[in-house]
């Protein structure tokens, strides 16, 4: 018997959570040295990720009782111009090199896409490790994020606020209320469950402290995760609801003049921080963040807010999709004048042509119609092009809803 003959696809269970746990850890190469550098032990980093396969759906190849390849969808949801998708988060995706090359991973995640359908997890969203791998697998890129440095003679001047900030443990309510209400106004943000937090705090310093933005009544109004080493302080995530709460976040952050050389730290795309420094002169690296797909166009675009008119639009679009058959086929989108779409198999001539990654990146407004059909991702009627560019939100600044 060969050894792809052996090989049995099955669900990973709590009792494989070892074998999950050295898996992952071969694949992205996590050592003890790193373990440890975060205040990690073996044993705890791995009863750590025991719930994961108690919450999670995870599926893998298995060798006999040797389990050789998995992948995790974890159970999350996401705002799309205000509305809540249920969303599968793909991750943990490893497979031993051994073991490779032979189609594993490809079916796996094909039984992965099957099930989040099933569970009506219309759209998926991942951090790349391999953006070609994914996009060949219908993933796009959605998000940027963009890393700043500032130095310590660049930080702004302290400017009076009505409200205050107090250090906090990172764990305090009020950065969940303060993100809670940041996700629901933030297009394409996450919506974070209790499983979502605790693989956003899985890797942290202990020295992670919360920095959080009170406004003269008393209320959260934004929040600053940060840790300070060797003179550099340290920004993992910086959240606030209005310019109020950036003014207060940045004192606070400015305070540390004296302490520290530099600020370093990740901040939204959109976010003008250059222009609203004084001195602009900072550096900032633009980088992907997250990529989706859509799981099943009907699902999500039965879902999707589309812009309202007033008036009906149709438009007859073939579409593909590397892996999924339901995805593929002839399609009349309809939009009605108050923004309710449906998506239904057609066999009339299609007016434009494009795959689930363009679909995707399109719908959630990374890239315009008009632009993706002036570099070819896009193709077909001008006409056509032109109803997309005007039922298709587009993405707001980082405040707007605020002003």
């Amino acid at each position: 018997m060969s050894r792809l003959d052996r090989l049995k696809m099955g669900k990973v269970e709590t009792k494989h959570f070892q074998q999950f746990n050295e898996l992952l850890r071969y694949v992205f190469q996590v050592t003890k040295k790193d373990l440890q550098m975060v205040g990690w032990e073996e044993r705890e980093i791995a009863l750590a990720k025991k719930p994961v396969l108690d919450q999670a759906d995870v599926i893998g190849w298995f060798d006999g009782e040797k389990l050789v390849s998995q992948l995790a969808v974890y159970p999350f949801q996401v705002n799309i111009f205000g509305r809540t998708f249920e969303m599968g988060g793909l991750t943990g995706v490893g497979t031993y090199p051994e073991y490779a090359n032979m189609g594993l991973m490809y079916k796996l995640m094909r039984q992965g896409l099957a099930d989040m359908q099933a569970r009506k997890q219309s759209i998926s969203y991942l951090f790349p490790y391999s953006i070609p791998y994914y996009r060949r697998r219908g993933w796009e890129i959605i998000s940027d994020k963009m890393t700043f440095e500032v130095r310590d003679v660049q930080l702004p001047k302290i400017r009076k606020v009505p409200g205050y900030v107090e250090r906090l443990n990172i764990e305090h309510s009020d950065v969940r209320t303060v993100y809670k209400l940041f996700s629901s106004k933030m297009h394409a943000a996450m919506i974070r469950n209790e499983l979502a937090w605790d693989e956003y705090w899985r890797w942290d310093v202990d020295e992670l402290t919360a920095a959080v933005y009170y406004d003269h009544t008393h209320k959260p109004h934004g929040y600053l995760l940060y840790w300070i080493s060797e003179d550099v302080l340290h920004i993992k995530e910086m959240v606030y609801m209005d310019e109020e709460a950036r003014i207060g976040l940045w004192n606070f952050i400015g305070a540390h003049f004296s302490m520290v050389s530099k600020v370093v730290g990740n901040i939204f795309m959109n976010e003008p921080l250059a222009f609203w420094l004084e001195d602009g002169d900072i550096k900032e690296t633009i980088s992907p963040y997250f990529m989706a797909r859509i799981v099943d166009a009907k699902q999500f675009i039965e879902q999707y807010p589309f812009r309202a008119t007033g008036t009906e639009r149709k438009i007859t679009l073939l579409l593909e999709d590397p892996m999924l058959e339901w995805n593929q086929g002839i399609f009349t989108l309809l939009v009605s004048g108050n923004g309710q779409g449906k998506f239904l198999q057609s066999e009339d001539n299609p007016a434009v042509s494009l795959d689930i990654q363009t679909l995707t990146t399109m719908l959630l407004s990374y890239k315009r119609p008009s632009y993706l059909a002036a570099i070819s991702r896009l193709k077909g009627d001008e006409a056509a092009v032109d109803i997309l560019e005007n039922i298709i939100e587009r993405q707001t600044p980082y405040f707007s809803d605020y002003y």
